[in-house]
C-alpha cells in the first residue's frame, strides 16, 4: 500500500461557520472551567498578543476560538443523535418575479461566491473569462498570518489560468527553502527537492489577488452572512444579513468543511474521518534550512483517552531567519473519547522540543494554529440544488489524507473556471449539469485506504510500530523507482501505473507486513478500495486511449453534448491523476 503526503496545511476552520454546531455552556461547566488550574495551552496562548482574527481556514488564533473549536468537536464525536441542519436553501418553481425582493429587477451576478478566503481565486478566474461575478464574505475579505506551504508548479497554476503573473507571484513568496525530509521512527530519511519548499504570505497573496478581481470589475461584500438561497428558474436569490438581497444566475458555495449549505446537503451526518493538527510558528531555531514533508519519531502513543499515531511538518517561516513553523496531527475516526485540540496541543509542547532539538524556553511562540478537516466517503458532493454548487473544500475535493484546500484548489482551478464559465454561457445550470463538474474521482476515493492505513488502531496484534514500518516501506519502494513514482504522490497525486509498481515492490520486499495490513484497515475497507482501485486503471485507459478518438470530433456535438463530453474528459483525466506532469 502506498500513502501519500500530506499537502498544505491550511490549519483551522472559519470560526464563524464553527458557530452554527455549538451548544451553550451551562453554568456549572463554566464554573468548573473557572476553577481548575490553567492547562500549559492556556498560558501560552493567553501570554501571546493577537491580533485580528480573520476568516476562512486558520483565521483565528486565540484560546476562546481553540475552546470553541474543541466543543464543537466533542459534540460531532458525541453519540447523540444528529438533528436536522437548518434549511438555508429553497426551491421555488417558476421564474422569480421582481416584487418578491423589494422592487429588485434583473439578475444582479452571473456568479456569486459565497465565502471569499479561497473563493476569490476561482472568482477572479471566472472574472478574467469575462463573467460578471460577487463574493460574499462574512468577515472583512483578507489572509491570515501564518504562511500556506505549496510547491512552485501548483502555484503556478495562478499563473495559467490568468489570475496572476510571476511577478505577482515572488511578491507573494515569503521563504523557500531545500531539501526536504520524510522520516519515520527512525528507520530512515528520504530527501527530496521542491516540495512544499515555498511559504506563501496569504495575507499578500490574497491582497494582489482582490486588486485583480476588482480591477476586473467584481465586486466584494464584506460583512455579509448568508441567510438564505431561495432558487428559482431563472436565478437564485440570496437573502443576506442586514436585509440586503442579491440575485445570480449561479451561486458557488465557497464557505469550506462547515458550509451550511453543504450540512444541509449531508444532513448533518458524521465525517466519515478527521484529521486534526495543531502546532505553532516561533522564534529561536538554530537548523532552520530544510523542511519536513512528513516525520513520525514514535509509534503508536496514547493523548487523552485514545491511541494515536502522530505526525509532523517543520518549514521555516518568512517572518525571520529563525522563525519556523512545526505541526503536529493524527487522523481519526469521530468517536466518544478522541483526544481534544488541547490534548494534542499539551502532548504537542512536550514532544516537540525532542523533536525539533530545541527546548521550549529557547523558544518565543508568535502563535498558535490549530484545526479540524473534516472528510467523507462521498466526495466530490455532486450538486444537489439547481443552480448552487459546492467548491473548494465545501465540495469534498480535498484529498482525505493531505486535507489542505490551497493545492487542491490550484490543481483543479483551470478545470473547474473553463467547465464552470461553460456551464453559465450555456446555461447548463441545473443540478445534473453541475454534478458533472464534481464528478467522482477513483484516485480522490483510493485515498480512503491511505488515511485508514495511518490511523491508529485498538487492536492488540498490530504492533504500535505498524504504521511507520508500513509507511517507510511504500517511501523506500517510491524512492527506488524514481520521480515519476515518488513526485506524484509527494504532491498528492496518485496515478495507476505508479501505484502498481509501488504496491508491487512492497509486496516483493516485504510481504510480511501484508497480514498486518489486513488487520489494520479491515477486509470491507480493502474491498471497497479495490473497487477503485479498477475504476483508477478504467479511468486510466479512457483517458489515454479513448479521449483522443472523441476530443477531435467534439466541436461538432451539441452544445448541451459538447459541456457533457468536455466534463466526462475532465473526469477521466483528473480522476486519473493524469494531469499531473514532471517539471521539465
Amino acid at each position: 500500500m502506498v500513502v501519500l503526503q500530506l499537502q498544505q496545511p491550511i490549519i483551522g476552520v472559519s470560526f464563524s461557520h464553527s458557530l452554527l454546531f455549538q451548544k451553550p455552556k451551562t453554568r456549572s461547566s463554566a464554573i468548573m472551567c473557572s476553577q481548575s488550574s490553567p492547562t500549559r495551552t492556556q498560558r501560552i496562548m493567553e501570554s501571546i498578543s493577537v491580533g485580528t482574527e480573520v476568516g476562512g481556514a486558520g483565521g483565528a488564533y486565540s484560546y476562546n476560538a481553540l475552546k470553541g473549536l474543541d466543543q464543537l468537536w466533542t459534540s460531532i464525536c458525541s453519540n447523540e443523535t444528529v438533528s436536522k441542519p437548518p434549511e438555508v436553501v429553497s426551491s421555488v418553481p417558476g421564474p422569480f418575479m421582481p416584487n418578491e425582493a423589494s422592487g429588485k429587477s434583473g439578475v444582479d451576478f452571473d456568479v456569486l461566491v459565497c465565502g471569499g478566503t479561497l473563493g476569490i481565486f476561482i472568482a477572479t478566474a471566472l472574472s478574467v473569462k469575462g463573467l460578471k461575478v460577487g463574493i460574499v464574505e462574512k468577515n472583512v475579505l483578507k489572509g491570515r498570518e501564518q504562511e500556506w506551504n505549496i510547491s512552485r508548479k501548483e502555484l503556478l497554476e495562478l499563473v495559467k489560468v490568468g489570475i496572476l503573473d510571476d511577478d505577482n507571484i515572488e511578491q507573494a513568496i515569503a521563504a523557500e527553502f531545500n531539501p526536504n525530509r520524510c522520516g519515520f521512527e527512525e528507520k530512515g530519511e528520504i530527501w527530496v527537492e521542491n516540495i512544499l519548499n515555498i511559504g506563501i504570505s496569504p495575507a499578500k497573496l490574497i491582497e494582489i489577488v482582490k486588486e485583480r478581481f476588482r480591477s476586473l470589475g467584481g465586486t466584494i461584500l464584506e460583512g455579509y452572512s448568508v441567510s438564505s438561497v431561495c432558487v428559482y428558474d431563472d436565478s437564485a436569490i440570496l437573502r443576506l444579513s442586514e436585509e440586503k438581497i442579491l440575485s445570480s444566475r449561479l451561486v458557488l458555495d465557497a464557505m469550506g468543511n462547515f458550509s451550511p449549505i453543504t450540512r444541509q446537503i449531508r444532513l448533518g451526518k458524521k465525517p466519515d474521518g478527521v484529521c486534526l493538527v495543531v502546532g505553532s510558528c516561533a522564534h529561536g531555531f538554530k537548523n532552520n534550512t530544510d523542511s519536513d514533508v512528513i516525520y513520525s519519531s514514535s509509534a503508536v502513543q496514547k493523548v487523552g483517552q485514545s491511541d494515536v499515531q502522530l505526525f509532523w511538518e517543520a518549514f521555516p517561516a518568512g517572518s525571520g531567519p529563525t522563525d519556523r513553523t512545526t505541526y503536529m496531527f493524527t487522523y481519526l475516526d469521530p468517536q466518544p473519547g478522541c483526544p481534544t485540540l488541547e490534548d494534542l496541543l499539551e502532548s504537542y509542547w512536550e514532544l516537540m522540543p525532542k523533536y525539533q532539538g530545541v527546548s521550549l524556553d529557547e523558544l518565543k511562540i508568535m502563535r498558535v494554529v490549530y484545526g479540524i478537516f473534516p472528510t467523507y466517503r462521498d466526495s466530490p458532493l455532486p450538486a444537489a440544488f439547481n443552480r448552487i454548487l459546492q467548491f473548494g473544500d465545501a465540495s469534498g475535493i480535498q484529498s482525505p489524507v493531505s486535507f489542505g484546500g490551497f493545492g487542491s484548489l490550484t490543481r483543479h482551478l483551470e478545470r473547474l473556471s473553463s467547465g464552470i464559465y461553460e456551464a453559465v454561457e450555456g446555461n447548463f445550470l441545473d443540478s445534473n449539469s453541475l454534478s458533472l463538474l464534481n464528478p467522482y474521482l477513483p484516485n480522490l476515493s483510493a485515498s480512503w485506504l491511505f488515511q485508514k492505513a495511518m490511523s491508529a488502531k485498538q487492536q492488540p496484534e498490530v504492533s504500535p510500530s505498524f504504521i511507520n514500518e508500513l509507511l517507510h516501506a511504500n517511501f523506500r519502494s517510491m524512492e527506488k523507482l524514481g520521480d515519476p513514482v515518488l513526485r506524484p504522490f509527494l504532491q498528492d497525486v496518485i496515478q495507476f501505473g505508479p501505484l502498481v509498481k509501488t504496491l508491487g515492490l512492497v509486496m516483493l520486499t516485504k510481504p510480511d507486513i501484508i497480514p498486518s495490513i489486513f488487520k489494520q484497515v479491515g477486509i470491507p475497507v480493502l474491498i471497497d478500495w479495490s473497487g477503485h482501485f479498477l475504476m483508477l486503471g478504467y479511468y486510466t485507459f479512457l483517458s489515454t486511449f479513448i479521449d483522443p478518438l472523441i476530443r477531435p470530433s467534439i466541436n461538432t456535438f451539441s452544445s448541451e453534448m459538447k459541456f457533457q463530453w468536455m466534463r466526462y474528459l475532465d473526469a477521466w483525466k483528473y480522476g486519473a491523476g493524469l494531469d499531473y506532469r514532471l517539471e521539465e
